[in-house]
């Protein structure tokens, strides 16, 4: 259903990994990146939407600052998972954290609101039905 691109931001593209569908994880002879289609790219986070930019039918995350705000959206919303040739898996998504801490503050600060948000919702959940 999914094509990957032969073209990116970054040039003609040498590999193209599938990471689900719709989102490719690309290189090519200088750079790469992660491209996100556009059908897919509803299902990302409007703080994940701000960190790409549109190039081409696809959102583009440049692959040294931005790729980990795919792969943390894919990982939260369970879409993706850490390869089985990565050993240390907690250690990779430690890694992915603090590359969003440094590079995409913003980013990170709206996911950590979101999931307090709904840790929230979640324990007021269980008293709104007791006091029915």
């Amino acid at each position: 259903m999914y094509q990957g691109p032969e073209k990116s931001p970054w040039g003609k593209v040498q590999t193209c990994d599938m990471l689900c569908p719709g989102v490719f994880l690309v290189s090519t002879a200088s750079h790469g990146g992660t491209m996100v289609s556009k059908e897919v790219s509803a299902f990302l986070s409007p703080a994940a939407k701000k960190c790409g930019f549109k190039r081409g039918g696809y959102l583009c995350f440049e692959e040294d600052t931005q790729e980990s705000v795919v792969l943390r959206e894919l990982l939260d919303k369970k879409l993706w998972q850490i390869p089985e040739r990565i050993r240390d898996k907690a250690a990779f998504e430690e890694n992915i954290n603090q590359s969003l801490k440094q590079y995409n503050p913003d980013y990170w600060r709206a996911r950590q609101s979101g999931l307090e948000a709904a840790q929230a919702a979640r324990r007021e959940a269980p008293a709104r039905q007791t006091q029915r």
